[in-house]
């Protein structure tokens, strides 16, 4: 049963922006915190970005501070990723997760440990 459905992936030049979606069908979802993945050389997973349940923190990786933007529309059961100034090294296929427990704020960056749904990905390619 897909619950977590990615969108909004594509080909675009160095540069440029894309807007990453990722709509619940599940419930819930106001009182769980949202996260971005994408695979990285090496690692299973690799962190970009998250946001909790209240919308009181975003973590960001260090890769994407400053260019990407997460935020979430919890009447339309859809958190975003903005991306802004890609570049080709942000190549990827991009995940979106939820976390297993309820009303849970992280106090550092959450784990994909963390994350109980997961969706199918959606792919981004940055050209040079």
């Amino acid at each position: 049963q897909v619950q977590l459905v990615e969108s909004g992936g594509g080909l675009v030049p160095a540069g440029g922006s894309l807007r990453l979606s990722c709509t619940d069908s599940g419930r819930p979802f106001r009182s769980r915190g949202m996260g971005w993945f994408r695979p990285a050389p090496g690692k299973a997973l690799e962190f970009v970005a998250a946001i909790t349940w209240n919308d009181s923190r975003t973590f960001y990786a260090d890769s994407v501070k400053g260019r990407f933007t997460i935020s979430r529309a919890n009447a339309e059961n859809t958190v975003y990723l903005q991306m802004n100034s890609l570049k080709p090294e942000d190549t990827a296929v991009y995940y979106c997760a939820k976390d297993r427990n309820s009303f849970k704020t992280w106090i550092m960056q959450p784990k994909p440990t963390d994350f109980g749904s997961w969706g199918q990905g959606t792919q981004v390619t940055v050209s040079s």
